[in-house]
């Protein structure tokens, strides 16, 4: 399918989505979210896809929102449209491992969307921001939420009501990305990583992601639980006894997602 916001390409089971409004610097609109989590939900049904990675340009993998679009709009207007909601939920059901790999600019909607990744490689020359706060609103798609989460009370607060940018250094350090790596190297890295998913049973790098992900909505006893009933659902897969035998025999593991 050809998308007017996105380029797609599938490749050794990665797809790899590149956000494509240069003039915008990937500016978030309403047809670049549509078009993203159709590509998003079409990868996830491809069964040639086993791990996505999500990207921009060297300059911005996603400088916010598209505030043109916004700026007119009504408490009415984007009450009654719910605004973001439907994008944010359906990327929220992606089962598939999703790599944002960022380079430049991810502020207010592009930092939260590599949020809404499964986890992120930065380039050297990354900067992520919450700077809703510079335009009288504030974030919109889990910048108060996801970003708590993942780097603590203090930072989120400082970055969301200051409007502070945050460096690739600091954002490792702080536990916002996964790694970092010069931007020319950036989508090697990233590739490589997808390419080392898509190695692994399909079936457990889903139940995998989905016990992490669990872990931010309960207590840890419930969680515990939850990761447990998964551990043990894997025992009914032919995956669990191939892995387990390819390792007593010293073999590389031919997992078939079943």
């Amino acid at each position: 399918m050809a998308y007017e916001t996105l380029i797609v390409e599938i490749e050794d089971h990665v797809c790899l989505i590149k956000l494509n409004r240069p003039d915008a610097l990937n500016a978030l609109n309403t047809k670049m979210l549509a078009e993203l989590c159709d590509a998003l939900e079409s990868a996830d049904r491809n069964d040639k896809v086993r791990c996505i990675i999500v990207t921009g340009s060297e300059k911005a993998f996603a400088a916010g929102a598209d505030i043109k679009e916004m700026s007119g709009k009504s408490f009415v207007d984007v009450y009654t449209e719910n605004l973001f909601a439907n994008s944010s939920d359906r990327m929220m059901g992606i089962r598939k491992p999703v790599i944002a790999a960022v380079s430049g600019y991810a502020l207010g909607g592009g930092c939260e969307l590599a949020m809404a990744c499964d986890f992120i490689i930065a380039s050297d020359t990354a900067k992520f921001g919450q700077p809703e706060i510079n335009l009288g609103v504030i974030a919109g798609m889990g910048g108060s939420q996801r970003l708590t989460r993942y780097v603590g009370k203090s930072k989120a607060m400082d970055m969301n009501l200051t409007g502070r940018f945050m460096d690739a250094a600091e954002a490792e350090r702080a536990g916002l990305v996964s790694r970092v790596v010069p931007a020319k190297k950036l989508m090697d890295e990233a590739r490589g990583a997808a390419e080392k998913i898509a190695e692994k049973s399909l079936i457990s790098t889903k139940a995998a992601k989905e016990a992490v992900n669990r872990s931010y909505e309960v207590t840890l006893s419930e969680g515990l639980r939850f990761e447990r009933r998964l551990f043990h659902s894997l025992f009914a897969t032919a995956d669990q006894k191939e892995g387990m035998s390819a390792f007593l025999e010293k073999r590389e593991a031919q997992f078939r997602d079943k």
